[in-house]
């Protein structure tokens, strides 16, 4: 019956997989970065020894294999969750103890706040009143963490430990004032504004990311008529960076808990010129170690004069991101150091995109001295990104060249 299993077809896909047994039931649900690897690992020698006897268990008993396929890493985590709730299969609630797990818990009050909890905590801290919306659980808490600064990138809401407009000393208040400063909390005073927010929150833990879509659509298109551009334009960052939702921090952990062996894409950007002079960008792809030299791409500088590259990166990255159809990266380097890397973390920030951004700082002679970036991204990328960063940098000189030979032979 395994063999049988183990031939089944499977996308190379973010998404939700099921085991089922003889009469169809749901016997256990995971998630998966690549449900065609992940599903591929029940079949391994030693998965008693991997995973656990129960999981064993399973995997014999079960008859068939069913996928849901999602957009991102991000979704089939929450889809996971929800599936769970609701079926309960029987392996999934045997194979841990969930007082441990996160909830994520929508308060019912004038202000919701949205608040992490403790599966101990949730029935000793809160009534069914206390709580307007309930998510979970969510079994890894490193992955739900990570969601979480995924999500907060595009829903601005409050998490402090007391009901807003309930403080009572001017640090609480600081600390509140600080924290919508620097974008973490919503503006103040605009309630009909933070619900709809909240309602958003709701639509996008529930699974419902294109009805969310449709409803910023006509929200955007409100604003437009009413000439009010700029919520316009914020509802228009808001669809762009849900229908390109970016989640290496979830991959990265994916490849390491299950030993997924998915590669991801990266993009190398540089800049090319002779004091100022016949400047060029590029934008050069690596997937897997190997470069996909097809989806290179060139630029001609418009926007700057005179040896400015952080200028001309910014013009290369807003080009290269004003074309959504060409697939996004999963991690972003920049030839440079800080400068670089912060005009490109700015533009990311300006549409919504939650896309790691790796600086290569060369020494005198050019060669990479140091990367700028977390030290989990070294660990699990540096050879790839020293790859790409490579390549950008032969990819800008050629075409360098090629300019300043054409200008002289015009």
């Amino acid at each position: 019956m395994k063999e049988d299993l183990k031939v089944t077809k499977l996308p190379d896909t973010p998404g939700v997989y099921y085991f089922l047994g003889s009469k169809n039931e749901i016997l256990y649900i995971g998630k998966a970065t690549s449900l065609r690897n992940r599903v591929r690992s029940y079949f391994a020698r030693d998965l008693k020894e991997k995973r656990s006897e129960l999981i064993e268990n399973m995997v014999e008993a079960a008859k068939k294999i069913a996928v849901t396929s999602t957009d991102s890493t991000l979704e089939a985590l929450i889809l996971e969750t929800n599936l769970i709730r609701t079926h309960k299969p029987y392996y999934n609630t045997r194979s841990k103890d969930d007082k441990s797990y996160n909830h994520l818990v929508i308060t019912n009050e004038e202000w919701p706040r949205v608040l992490v909890v403790r599966g101990k905590d949730l029935t000793a801290d809160y009534t069914e009143t206390d709580i307007k919306y309930h998510f979970g659980p969510f079994p890894s808490g490193q992955l739900f963490r990570e969601a979480l600064k995924i999500i907060r990138k595009l829903f601005k809401y409050y998490d402090t430990q007391i009901p807003v407009g309930s403080e009572k000393t001017k640090l609480a208040r600081g600390k509140i004032d600080f924290n919508r400063q620097i974008g973490l909390y919503p503006e103040a005073g605009n309630k009909e504004e933070y619900l709809k927010t909240i309602r958003h929150l709701r639509l996008f833990f529930e699974g419902k990311k294109k009805l969310l879509i449709e409803e910023l659509k006509k929200e955007m298109m409100h604003h437009a008529k009413l000439e009010a551009f700029e919520a316009a334009s914020r509802a228009k960052r808001k669809i762009f960076a849900l229908e390109h939702i970016q989640d290496i921090a979830l991959i990265q952990d994916d490849r390491k808990l299950y030993r997924d062996d998915r590669s991801i894409r990266i993009e190398a950007y540089d800049i090319a010129h002779l004091a100022g002079t016949n400047m060029v960008g590029v934008m050069v792809v690596v997937e897997g170690e190997e470069p996909k030299k097809s989806e290179y791409r060139k630029f001609k500088i418009n926007s700057v004069n005179g040896s400015n590259d952080p200028a001309a990166l910014k013009e290369v990255l807003e080009r290269r991101f004003a074309h959504p159809e060409w697939p996004f990266p999963q991690l972003l380097v920049v030839d440079g150091s800080t400068a670089q890397k912060n005009v490109a973390e700015l533009i990311l920030r300006k549409l919504g995109l939650v896309i790691p951004v790796v600086a290569v700082v060369k020494n005198d002679k050019h060669k990479p001295e140091r990367l700028i970036t977390t030290q989990k991204i070294k660990t699990e990328f540096a050879n790839q990104i020293l790859l790409a960063n490579a390549e950008s940098h032969r990819f800008a000189i050629a075409f360098h060249r090629e300019k300043r030979t054409l200008k002289r032979s015009g």
